[in-house]
């Protein structure tokens, strides 16, 4: 075997002990993740952490937020559905978690799509989230602080048309920035690492990105301080998870079930074999 080709397959092994390492913390400590999401996604957000082995609680009231969210282990922040009334919330949150010294991660759909909608992205960025994951032009879009052009939630930009744009405001704001696309991108702003697993008919589920960001909190919070090992085996076990459904599914609404299945059932032979993780 070639050294490069050697140096490669160390590399991947490294990243599949690493990933089933911080699943199997996630399933023994089921660390309790607070989610304020969009209306579309609470149902497979909520299933998506249970199956790994979380406790996801949807609690977005801001008149709960001084009582409850000093007691979780990470905090997941979605604006699919924004409305002003929601915003106050997501704020209170985000700095009640920082002071707690609890991990936070942002998923700002649709950035780009209305003045308003990246204003209150922005702000959030402010709040210093560990962790902001989105399609290419939501990070482009924060990344450039401006409107773009948008297919609603869905991406007018390529996973790698981003990696510029994740660089700069992972420098910016100091947090993890992941892009979710054929290829994830997960960067500090100085490393770059891909992750090839998923399959193409998980775009055709409403709200599995929302509920892959779920699952980013969820290892962030085993392994706060490794946010960006976190994330990419976060994206990793979603992906192999969707490859192992698909390999059983007949269409969308059979994928979403059977994704559910094959992460709950996720064993380290699985793990092993099946992760893609490279440095670009």
């Amino acid at each position: 075997m070639e050294p490069s080709n050697l140096n490669k397959e160390q590399d991947q092994n490294s990243w599949a002990l690493n990933a089933w390492t911080l699943l199997s913390k996630l399933r023994d400590q089921s660390p309790l993740i607070q989610c304020i999401t969009n209306f579309v996604s609470m149902d497979l957000m909520a299933n998506t952490l249970l199956s790994a082995g979380a406790s996801p609680a949807m609690i977005h009231s801001i008149e709960e937020i001084q009582d409850f969210t000093p007691h979780i282990h990470a905090l997941c922040i979605n604006v699919g559905t924004l409305s002003p009334a929601w915003l106050p919330a997501m704020r209170e949150a985000s700095l009640v978690a920082n002071k707690a010294g609890k991990p936070w991660i942002l998923d700002p759909v649709a950035a780009g799509a209305s003045r308003f909608r990246l204003k209150a992205c922005l702000e959030l960025v402010g709040l210093k989230p560990s962790v902001i994951r989105g399609n290419g032009s939501e990070i482009i879009a924060l990344s450039k602080a401006s409107l773009g052009p948008t297919k609603g939630v869905d991406s007018s930009h390529e996973s790698m048309d981003a990696m510029e744009a994740a660089k700069s405001l992972a420098q910016s704001s100091g947090a993890i920035v992941a892009v979710s696309g054929a290829v994830d991108i997960i960067t500090d702003g100085h490393r770059v690492v891909g992750v090839h697993n998923g399959v193409s008919m998980m775009q055709k589920i409403t709200a599995t990105g929302c509920a892959v960001t779920a699952l980013i909190a969820a290892f962030v919070a085993v392994d706060p301080l490794h946010a960006l090992e976190a994330t990419a085996s976060a994206l990793s076990i979603f992906g192999i998870a969707g490859e192992m459904g698909m390999d059983m599914a007949k269409g969308p609404a059979s994928l979403r079930m059977h994704l559910i299945d094959s992460l709950y059932n996720l064993d380290q032979a699985a793990v092993s074999s099946r992760l893609k993780v490279s440095s670009l």
